[in-house]
């Protein structure tokens, strides 16, 4: 039986630099939350233009701080979208409120002031808009409705870091903003996150609530010459980052705008390629911003002879590891219990939508091949 080379969806950028910084964390005798973890925190909150950064165990508890922080609860409602990674949905249950899915943008896949207001009611405490796939929601149409509403706007910039909006970095201007260091992300810690806010107070509370509650870190306590007797200020949770995670993404911070960079230049590289097939629609930058392109996807039109799946499974058999489009949380058995509003655009996007690869290690050949399997398919 022949073996196939597999062209990778995805490949972290890690080298000698990470391992080495990593090890001397190790060495250091300091691996828990510490010193590099605020070197870290600092920045990363320069990096995307906002005044604090609080390092944290995922986006996804990032996500579930920034709620607790609102102090949002049971008879609350938040504004979601359904197509996106089912995080973004679970953390409103987390902190008993209620999930209200909108629909997305059909080019971004992302929310717009429209389909927020078609799913708003008095009971909206907060909306969690994401920048699907590093794409950046309009920024200043969304902060200026959510203004007008009385709603707190947390953005999910979970893809998003190296994304621009209106000439900035995504982040600038955020009231809180959440980010991954997954290894699907642009850069990584392997698991990780960051909140980012301009509230020193806000900031202060996230970092007693990632703590147990405590009113002195650790790190404070141990650095101490004299005893330090801790006081727990309320019941928070366990969601550190250690300091091992953060002397990667240290370096991972120096290789940010390179990556993105590349990313870019293989997305343009793409578009060229696919331009001449007929029914398939890349994503690409908004009118307001740039993408970073941590995902790169393409949208299957009614011309396109063959559907979603079948073309994953010829990819797969022509040595492609590509990926299904962006869920869409409102079909999972864990949301079966919801009656969303109609999501027609979230519907088509996730049935008919697929990511391809794309990656510091993706060559000209491996994208020429790529090409010419979604261009015989579309011969077929």
């Amino acid at each position: 039986m022949e073996v196939v080379e597999v062209i990778p969806v995805m490949v972290p950028m890690l080298g000698e630099e990470e391992a080495l910084a990593a090890a001397d964390a190790v060495r250091s005798g300091w691996v828990a939350q510490g010193p590099r973890v605020a070197r870290f925190e600092q920045e990363f909150a320069g990096l995307v233009g906002a005044g604090h950064g609080v390092a944290v165990s995922s986006c996804t508890t990032g996500l579930h701080l920034a709620l607790v922080l609102l102090g949002l609860g049971p008879g609350d409602e938040v504004v979601v979208p359904s197509l996106s990674f089912i995080a973004t949905a679970n953390v409103v249950r987390h902190v008993g409120a209620t999930p209200v899915f909108a629909d997305v943008d059909l080019a971004t896949g992302n929310l717009t002031v429209e389909t927020i207001d078609a799913v708003r009611t008095p009971r909206t405490r907060a909306v969690i808009a994401v920048h699907q796939g590093g794409v950046p929601f309009d920024t200043a149409a969304l902060r200026k409705a959510a203004d007008g509403w009385g709603v707190a706007l947390v953005e999910d910039a979970a893809c998003a870091a190296g994304s621009t909006a209106y000439g900035q970095s995504v982040g600038v201007g955020a009231a809180i903003a959440a980010w991954s260091f997954h290894p699907r992300k642009v850069i990584t810690t392997g698991e990780g996150g960051m909140v980012t806010l301009d509230d020193a107070d806000g900031a202060k509370r996230l970092r007693r609530l990632r703590e147990h509650g405590m009113n002195v870190s650790a790190a404070e306590r141990h650095a101490s010459a004299q005893p330090v007797l801790e006081a727990y200020l309320e019941t928070a949770f366990n969601y550190r980052m250690t300091d091992i995670q953060a002397a990667v993404g240290l370096v991972q911070l120096g290789r940010l705008a390179g990556l993105v960079a590349q990313r870019r230049e293989l997305a343009a590289r793409y578009h060229e390629l696919l331009a001449g097939i007929d029914g398939l629609v890349p994503v690409r930058d908004p009118a307001h911003g740039q993408t970073n392109y941590q995902s790169f996807w393409v949208l299957l039109r009614e011309e396109y002879p063959r559907g979603r799946d079948e073309v994953l499974a010829e990819l797969a058999r022509r040595g492609v590891s590509a990926r299904r489009g962006i869920m869409a949380s409102h079909l999972e058995p864990a949301y079966a219990d919801v009656t969303p509003a109609a999501l027609p655009v979230t519907e088509r996007i996730t049935r008919d939508s697929l990511i391809l690869p794309l990656h510091h290690k993706l060559t000209e050949d491996d994208q020429d091949h790529i090409a010419g399997v979604l261009r015989d398919m579309a011969r077929r």
